[in-house]
């Protein structure tokens, strides 16, 4: 069972931002989302509006969480916030660093998670990062330093049935296919 052992946040500039709460609560979603995705229970039965039924769950469902929150509403996510974040994951030994922001500089010697990775990765740490994959423009892939492990966004393989009511008021059985893919051109 996912166990959050630990939650911890920073804003090292210290102002309140106030659509956010000074405080390791996540106010948007994502990292619930990110924390899901890396570590959420068995859910049986698991649907969107009764498509796709099955069960969901995260990557080790019996991973214990430390949270560390560096994005804020107005002000992002701060450099100085995100080294302070790998300088402390580092310190509270985790053992994978699952980070889903996206953005940055291409150069790994200025690219604050290029640089926080590096430092996690000679401590023997794994790091997993999104793209920010902004396809289908031409590289727009970020996170590409050697040492991170790279994970683009993808959709499930899976096709979905359903009626459509014209606006003559005829309907007409359509079936959709989401297919997996990863477009990661550089």
């Amino acid at each position: 069972m996912t166990c959050i052992i630990g939650a911890k946040y920073f804003k090292a500039d210290g102002n309140p931002d106030p659509s956010d709460i000074l405080s390791p609560i996540d106010v948007d979603g994502h990292g619930t989302h990110t924390a899901s995705t890396a570590a959420g229970n068995l859910i049986q039965d698991a649907s969107l509006f009764g498509l796709a039924n099955g069960t969901a769950r995260g990557a080790v469902p019996s991973a214990r969480l430390a949270i560390y929150k560096v994005c804020w509403s107005l002000s992002g996510c701060a450099d100085m916030d995100i080294l302070a974040a790998f300088d402390a994951a580092i310190h509270d030994g985790v053992d994978v660093i699952s980070i889903s922001i996206g953005g940055g500089d291409t150069n790994y010697m200025t690219d604050s998670i290029s640089i926080g990775a590096f430092f996690a990765m000679r401590k023997h740490i794994i790091i997993v990062a999104s793209a920010g994959n902004g396809s289908p423009s031409i590289a727009t892939v970020t996170n590409t330093a050697p040492w991170i492990v790279t994970v683009a966004a993808s959709a499930i393989d899976r096709a979905f049935k359903s009626t459509v009511q014209l606006g003559s008021g005829k309907n007409i059985s359509v079936r959709f296919i989401v297919s997996l893919y990863t477009y990661l051109k550089n």
